[in-house]
């Protein structure tokens, strides 16, 4: 679920979209589980998704990107420049603890 890379984290995600906020819920089996308030049309709830993470992880929007699974609310997502212990401490700070993984 939280992939060290040499460029950064890929971390795979399960996305609800049209919930009533953006925000990280925990886990959903062995993804990371976000609501985002947008709804899965034209590209816009991963938009929503890159927005919050890049805020999360105090890098640019450019610095996210979706690598895979566009159209789903499975996805894998790149964080350029953040490290996995590091994404491992914000999440563990916003509830839902990670363990080790």
């Amino acid at each position: 679920m939280i992939q060290d890379t040499p460029e950064g984290t890929i971390l795979t995600v399960h996305v609800q979209p049209n919930a009533g906020r953006t925000e990280y819920v925990g886990m959903h089996g062995d993804a990371l589980k976000f609501r985002v308030a947008s709804p899965p049309v034209a590209g816009a709830a991963n938009e929503a998704l890159c927005r919050f993470l890049a805020h999360l992880f105090s890098v640019s929007k450019g610095k996210v990107t979706v690598c895979s699974g566009h159209g789903g609310r499975r996805k894998r997502v790149k964080l350029q420049g953040v490290s996995a212990q590091k994404v491992r401490e914000v999440l563990n700070t916003r509830g839902g603890s990670l363990g080790g993984s």
